[in-house]
This record gives structure tokens, sequence and C-alpha cells, in this order.
């Protein structure tokens, strides 16, 4: 049996469809991947995650935006984080300000479905955006964050959080934000 081909549309075609539709979906070299719904763990890590930041935020010169804000990593890939902040002025790509292009720091909260992704391609396209010093990952499955911060000549480093009494340190934004904060609420299923 012959498959089907992928029937690839351009970036302002896809814009234009994502726009008018009433689900997000993002868009990848050509391909508009539609997104699913999230778990209860995710949710409330979503939302712990951004009560936590905006907090630590609050009166400094950096903006919080959750997971509605589309970002363009590149001309062929356009996405929607989890979480994201911008320190200094917002970048958008035109006056409707639906897309983000100057994101400081990009959080996303892992599935299973989709984690694979999020560590591999969709970070290695994640680092040729020139304003993203943090690329943060929230695990929903143990208590575990894993931040991958750019350094001066470029080269990222990750720092590996597993225990609830440690902080997730962010100098770029200058926050410091309490694992125990952000898994509030949280069971796993070996408890």
């Amino acid at each position: 049996m012959a498959s089907s081909p992928i029937t690839k549309v351009t970036a302002k075609e896809y814009l234009a469809l994502n726009r008018a539709s009433e689900f997000r979906s993002e868009f990848f070299d050509g391909e508009i991947i539609a997104m699913s719904g999230g778990s209860a763990r995710h949710s409330v890590l979503h939302v712990n995650l951004a009560g936590e930041v905006r907090d630590a935020l609050r009166g400094t010169p950096c903006s919080a935006y959750n997971s509605e804000l589309r970002v363009r990593v590149s001309p062929r890939m356009y996405t929607y984080p989890d979480f994201t902040t911008v320190c200094g002025k917002s970048v958008f790509a035109d006056e409707r300000q639906d897309i983000l292009l100057n994101p400081t720091v990009i959080f996303e909260v892992l599935s299973p479905s989709t984690e694979y992704f999020d560590r591999g391609v969709k970070f290695q396209r994640y680092r040729e955006i020139d304003s993203l010093t943090d690329y943060i990952l929230v695990d929903q499955d143990q208590t575990r964050i894993e931040q991958f911060t750019r350094g001066d000549a470029g080269t990222w480093t990750l720092y590996d959080y597993q225990r609830a009494d440690e902080a997730l340190l962010i100098p770029s934004i200058g926050v410091s934000l309490p694992l125990a904060g952000i898994y509030e609420g949280i069971e796993f299923p070996s408890e």
C-alpha cells in the first residue's frame, strides 16, 4: 500500500491557518503539528511554574508569557513553549503581537509524547535564537529540572536539580525558584 505524501506548507500559509483556527498547532520545516492536551500533573506544574516565575519577576524589567504566545524560532519553526520570559523590551514579528522573536528563557514541561522532540530537535533549533540564555525542562514524572544555560562562548552548560529543597537559579532574569513551589501539590506514581 502506498503512503500518502505529506503536503508541505509555507510559514505564511501556516500563520494564516493557525491564526484562523481555534486550535493551536506548531510549525516545523513545512509541516503543521497539532498540539494535544496535557495531563493533570502537566497542568499543575505549568500553573505552579507560572506563579513562581511571575512572582519572582514582579518589579523587574522582565515579562512572562504563558503557552498562548507563539515563538518564532526561525522562518522554518514556530512553537508554543509552556512558558517564556523576556528581559527588556519584547520584540514581536508584527503589530498583532502574537509572535515573540526574543525570548530570554524558555520553559517546557516534559510530556511522554514530546520529551524526545523537546530534548532533541527542538532544543537544537532553540539554540539558534540569539536572545535565548536558558532552556529549562521540567520533568512531570519525578522532581527534576534540567537547565541548559548559554555561556559567553556560546557553549551550553547543564544544571540538574533533583531535590525539592533546592532552588532553580536563573541569573539571566535574576530569579531563584524553589523546586518545592514548582512541585507543590504534585504526587508521583511511586508515592
